[in-house]
C-alpha cells in the first residue's frame, strides 16, 4: 500500500509561538500588536533587563514575554518584562534598549 504524502504546515520564518508554547495573547501597544504570554517563575537562574523600568529581571519570578504579532520579527526581538511593568507601559514607557 502507497505511503500517503501529507503536507507539513508551512510556518512563517520566525514565528516563536510555536517554540514558546500555547497561551499567547494580542495586546496593542505603541501603535502595534504584540504577542504577550504571561510566564511562571522557573529553576534556572536566568537574568533579563526589563524595558519598562530597566532592572534586572530574574527567569525565577513570574513575568511577561512579549513580541512582534506581525511575524516579522524571531526570537531576538523577545523583551521579558515585568508584569507590572508591561501593565503600566501607556504611563511609563519602556527606555534604553527597547523604545
Amino acid at each position: 500500500m502507497p505511503r500517503r504524502n501529507r503536507s507539513r504546515r508551512e510556518e512563517p520564518r520566525g514565528d516563536v509561538s510555536r517554540i514558546l508554547g500555547g497561551g499567547v495573547r494580542t495586546e496593542s501597544y505603541a501603535g502595534g500588536r504584540w504577542n504577550v504570554r504571561q510566564l511562571r517563575g522557573g529553576v534556572e537562574d536566568r537574568g533579563y533587563t526589563c524595558p519598562g523600568c530597566q532592572q534586572r529581571l530574574s527567569a525565577r519570578t513570574a513575568h511577561v514575554v512579549v513580541w512582534p504579532a506581525d511575524g516579522l520579527g524571531d526570537v531576538e526581538d523577545r523583551r521579558h518584562w515585568h508584569t507590572a511593568c508591561w501593565s503600566a507601559r501607556e504611563r511609563r514607557p519602556p527606555q534604553g534598549s527597547w523604545r
